[in-house]
């Protein structure tokens, strides 16, 4: 049987009526659309992150921010500090540009993917999947699983990066009038759910009999270049106590993790020559490293702990003291988290601490 619009979407929607994920952000299959702004915010979240790793920052988030206005209305670094630890800290910053944009329009999102498409920090993914979920727009959703999916299906052999227009293509071809959101979201819970990276269960699969990828072995599908090796950089970062309080500085807007608490860091030198520079005068002890993975490179970073009691150099416009009681409300990122566990856990010198 050929793989069509007239019989996958049945199918798949068959299928989704029955085995759907539920989730915190999503409306049951046939039902009135979930809030709009529900459906936006999961989907920042959810871009290169799990569904769960994102429900409980989903739900803290619509606790304290229920709606478009009161985001808007958040400070930029309370907003930074609540998505500390989900990484790809340039969507937190997009999310704030999109947020003020929408309540700057009396705080309704446009109803189509075009309109969509044209918010600040809103990309082209995001923009089909809210159109097509939140407001029943027909619109191609096409996200990693549904890649997966829909190169098994057609056994599409070019390379992922160079397929991705025609895969689009596909999915366009297949999305039915009716039903839209709930065709992206079938197609998403296929690929998490059966139509896997690794050992797919084609026997559970509702096109597995319109599969042509299946009979030429699933796995070999999305074809992938090897990736290139990433570059390792090395840094150091540095602790500074005061009566059971640390020293953290807010990192400039834009760059790696812009906007955020850290503790001050010499820049994470490409060299790792040692020629870092302390903030501090005085004695500085090594406590240990930690290792991050980032997009584009590896990171180990040195703990420096100093020692001295000579502070004058410290200047309040550039940081602020915390209580170490109250380090886990400072919304560390992931890498600094890591070093102040490294510093408060009187781990021994050395150690290395994995991502």
């Amino acid at each position: 049987m050929d793989a069509s619009a007239e019989t996958i979407p049945e199918s798949l929607l068959g299928w989704y009526d029955t085995h759907h994920r539920c989730l915190p952000w999503r409306a049951p299959p046939g039902a009135p659309p979930p809030e709009p702004y529900r459906v936006w915010l999961s989907e920042v979240m959810l871009q290169q992150t799990t569904t769960a790793a994102v429900a409980p920052y989903f739900a803290r988030f619509l606790a304290r921010w229920p709606n478009v206005a009161a985001l808007a209305a958040a400070e930029e670094g309370d907003i930074m500090a609540a998505w500390a630890g989900l990484g790809y800290y340039a969507r937190a910053r997009n999310l704030i540009a999109c947020v003020r944009a929408v309540a700057a329009r009396g705080g309704q999102f446009p109803q189509t993917e075009a309109e969509l498409r044209a918010l600040p920090g809103l990309g082209a993914y995001t923009a089909a999947a809210v159109a097509a979920i939140a407001f029943g727009e027909r619109s191609a959703v096409v996200d990693a699983n549904v890649e997966r999916v829909i190169t098994r299906l057609y056994a599409i052999a070019t390379p992922l990066l160079q397929a991705r227009a025609q895969i689009r293509d596909q999915v366009d071809a297949i999305t039915p009038a009716d039903r839209p959101g709930d065709f992206a979201q079938a197609m998403m819970d296929l690929g998490a759910t059966v139509c896997t990276a690794r050992g797919p269960r084609c026997l559970l699969c509702p096109l597995s009999d319109l599969c042509a990828g299946r009979s030429l072995g699933p796995e070999q599908f999305p074809v992938k270049v090897p990736k290139k090796a990433k570059p390792q950089r090395s840094g150091q970062a540095f602790w500074i106590e005061r009566d059971s309080e640390v020293w953290l500085v807010r990192r400039a807007d834009t760059g790696m993790l812009g906007g955020m608490r850290a503790l001050p860091d010499d820049g994470w030198s490409a060299r790792g020559d040692g020629d870092a520079q302390a903030p501090l005068d005085g004695d500085w002890t090594l406590a240990g490293s930690v290792r991050h993975g980032f997009t584009h490179f590896d990171l180990d970073l040195q703990l420096m702990v100093y020692s001295g009691a000579d502070y004058s150099r410290i200047d309040p416009e550039q940081g602020e003291w915390w209580a170490l009681g109250r380090l886990d409300e400072a919304g560390l990122p992931t890498l600094f988290a890591k070093a102040a566990w490294l510093a408060t856990a009187g781990t021994v010198t050395g150690r290395t601490i994995g991502d």
